[in-house]
């Protein structure tokens, strides 16, 4: 079901050019040197060909909950989905929108310097100056509080937020936000996913922070349930 993105109203940057990118459920907010649209949707359309395509073909891999192996024939944004969602035991529909924002994101990126896609709430980012990502964590009084500062030098990577009381995403949780850190958006996304489904109340945030010790590849992690925070890894936060 598509839901407006009104908390986009509220992202700023006034040296970047920003547009939005929709091919039927894909939304993507792109922010980058020039107004690239038609590259944009052309690098969409190519993802979303290969994943219809894949799905006709492996109906399973769309509805499993489940690591799920595919072909070597498959293309390669059909391994990197299941690769990340492997490595944090989840579906490989739970990299979906991170994997979209980040092939996008590449393929801009041999257009211009700086690139920002963001695909409902998981951000691919290539920058070239300190940014500031909100955190919007329902009804936590963290909620549009607090922002993760991103610095260039960890750039290309992804942000990836889940939430398992705020929008239409899957998650066996009820965290208000885990936000993950790293260089690949498909993993941050099925990562996000993965640490969201053990956190249940305040006292399972530890274990949120645990199983995110035990994936690799993670830069940081920021979990938010109702007045408590979990920090692990390379996380700055600022005020709003």
């Amino acid at each position: 079901m598509y839901e407006p993105r009104t908390y986009r109203e509220y992202v700023k940057a006034d040296d970047l050019i920003k547009f939005e990118v929709i091919e039927k459920e894909s939304d993507l907010l792109i922010l980058a040197d020039t107004n690239l649209y038609d590259k944009a949707m052309l690098a969409l359309l190519r993802c979303r060909a290969d994943l219809e395509k894949y799905i006709i073909e492996q109906h399973e891999f769309a509805t499993t909950l489940k690591p799920y192996r595919v072909s070597l024939a498959a293309s390669q944004i059909i391994k990197d989905m299941a690769g990340a969602a492997k490595k944090v035991g989840v579906g490989p529909m739970a990299a979906v929108a991170g994997v979209i924002a980040e092939y996008v994101g590449h393929e801009l990126l041999k257009y211009g310097k700086e690139v920002i896609v963001e695909n409902g709430g998981d951000i691919f980012l290539k920058i070239n100056k300190t940014r500031r990502i909100g955190v919007y964590a329902g009804n936590s009084p963290f909620s549009e509080k607090i922002a993760l500062e991103i610095d260039p030098k960890d750039t290309p990577c992804g942000v990836c937020t889940s939430s398992g009381t705020v929008g239409h995403s899957l998650s066996f949780g009820k965290a208000d936000a885990v936000c993950v850190i790293t260089k690949s958006t498909a993993l941050a996304d099925a990562a996000a996913t993965a640490i969201g489904n053990v956190v249940q109340d305040v006292k399972t945030v530890q274990d949120g922070l645990n199983l995110s010790k035990k994936i690799r590849g993670l830069l940081g992690v920021l979990i938010i349930k109702d007045d408590q925070m979990g920090i692990l890894g390379k996380i700055k936060i600022s005020p709003i």
